[in-house]
Order: structure tokens, then sequence, then C-alpha cells
């Protein structure tokens, strides 16, 4: 390719510049109100660029207990275990689709492919989470958005992409399908399961709205939605500080520090697995 003259260089580089600085400079602000001092932020009109003292006093408070530090551990746990969950259902399905001659396979495959097109309401899948008792469980945090069908058709997509001599020579050797699944299969996905894993992962710790819908207890919501109600809606929760504090007279350093919180788990993920993006899911999608 001829090499992009120096004008569009240039181009390139503004643009750029001014996409990170818009990107990062709001984010910054968050995290520098959540540390500065309460005084400071009430000069400022509720935000400071960067903290003229470095205060943890909305972090100890958050991680100390109360409903914000409950909250964090249920999104953790909610989190983790929903990941691991919806990877294993989402891979032995996917493996059991990708393999020629399944009983049932087709018609599986179309089922899956008719949610994808038309999921359901809200409605439905609420009448259907309460006549199997979920309401007010965790599971109805995490049973509901098992397997994903647009994850699904991904992985499976992969998993017809590997030469079929390697599972033929894994059955010569006298391998059943779990085997060949865990020794040979599993091994050569790393990138497109790395890939789906995050995707889980964002999906499981941004969900608010289904706590909201089937957790009638307060008290067991996850962090989004507890930073849905208190930041974003300025409903008061039990964290905050009696009127005599300081803290409430600088509210937003507790605010941009549930902010914080709700955002630094899966950015401090996702730079270990972005390297698996291209070769992960557009190789799966293009072979599905």
């Amino acid at each position: 390719m001829e090499k992009p003259k120096l004008i569009t260089q240039i181009l390139k580089a503004v643009v750029l510049t001014f996409t990170v600085v818009v990107v990062v400079v709001p984010f910054w602000v968050v995290v520098a109100t959540s540390f500065a001092p309460d005084q400071q932020i009430i000069d400022n009109g509720g935000w400071a660029f960067w903290p003229e003292q470095w205060s943890f006093k909305a972090y100890d408070k958050i991680l100390n207990g109360g409903v914000v530090g409950h909250a964090l551990w249920v999104s953790v746990g909610v989190t983790v275990f929903g990941t691991l969950a919806s990877l294993t259902c989402t891979v032995l399905l996917a493996y059991a689709l990708a393999r020629p001659g399944v009983v049932g396979g087709k018609p599986v495959m179309l089922l899956v492919l008719f949610t994808f097109l038309f999921p359901p309401g809200i409605i439905p899948s609420f009448l259907v989470v309460d006549g199997l008792g979920l309401r007010n469980t965790y599971w109805a945090l995490v049973l509901p958005v098992l397997v994903s069908a647009f994850n699904l058709v991904v992985i499976r997509g992969f998993f017809q992409g590997i030469p079929e001599e390697l599972y033929e020579a894994a059955k010569l050797d006298g391998a059943g399908e779990l085997r060949i699944l865990v020794t040979v299969v599993l091994p050569l996905s790393k990138a497109v399961i790395a890939v789906i894993g995050l995707f889980y992962a964002v999906g499981y710790w941004n969900d608010f709205f289904r706590a909201v819908l089937y957790l009638d207890d307060q008290g067991m919501w996850p962090l989004q939605t507890v930073m849905r109600q208190y930041v974003t809606q300025g409903a008061k929760l039990a964290d905050e500080a009696s009127a005599e504090e300081a803290l409430i007279a600088a509210p937003q350093t507790f605010r941009m520090a549930v902010v914080v919180l709700g955002t630094l788990p899966i950015l401090c993920l996702y730079p270990f697995v972005q390297r698996y993006f291209a070769k992960g899911v557009l190789t799966g999608a293009i072979k599905s």
C-alpha cells in the first residue's frame, strides 16, 4: 500500500488525540472527584480535576460495609458464577450443535435462532421466573440469560472451523466426545472463549434491570442497580453520613466513588482479552 501523505497522518493524529481526550478527561474527572477533599468539591461546584489532597474517605466508607459495599460483593458473586456457568453451558451446547449427526441438532439450532430473532418480552419473562419460584433469589439474575444465542452461534462457528482430521485422530486414540472437547477443542479455542467470557462478564456486571424486576428486597440488589438509584436518580442510601458530617455537604465524592467501583473491574479486565477480539469473534462469526 502507498504510504499515507503527511497531511493524512496529521489529520489522523488530531482525530485520535481528540477522541482520547473526549474519553479520558470525563473519566479522570470522575476519579479525581472521588478522591478530592470535601471542601474542594464544594468550592468547585461538585467536581475536581485534580485533588488538592488525596482522600480515601468515600472508598473506605463504601468498602467497610453498608448498602454499596454489600451490593459490590453481590455483583462480584453474580458475575463470577454467572460467567462460569454461562461459558460452561454455551461451550457444551455449541460443541453438540457443531458436530455432524447429532440427534435433534437441527431442531435445537432452529429454536436457538428463533430466540435470537424473537426475544421474549418483559411480561412473559417475568411470568416464567415467577412461576418457577425464582423471584427474590439470585438465580433470577443468572438463569434467564444463562445462554446467549449470539455467543452460542459464534462459538459453534469456531468449533466447526476446527479441522475434522483432529476429531478423527482423537477418536482413533480412543477418546470420547467429552475428552475430545477438553483436550483438543478447548485448547484451540482460547481466543473465542476469552472474548465470549468477557461478553458474559460485562453483561452480568452491567445488568441492573433484572434486579429491579425480580428482586423486591433492595438489600439484595447488585452494584449497578444501587448506582442507578443513587447516582442517576438521586435516591438516598443508608451509607450516607449524618447531617453533621462533611460528606453530606459534598455527596458528589461518594457518588463518584460508586461510579469508579462500578466501572473499574471491567476496565481492568478488558486489556487482558483485547488481543483476542479480532481472532476470536471475527473467525467464529465468519465461519458460522
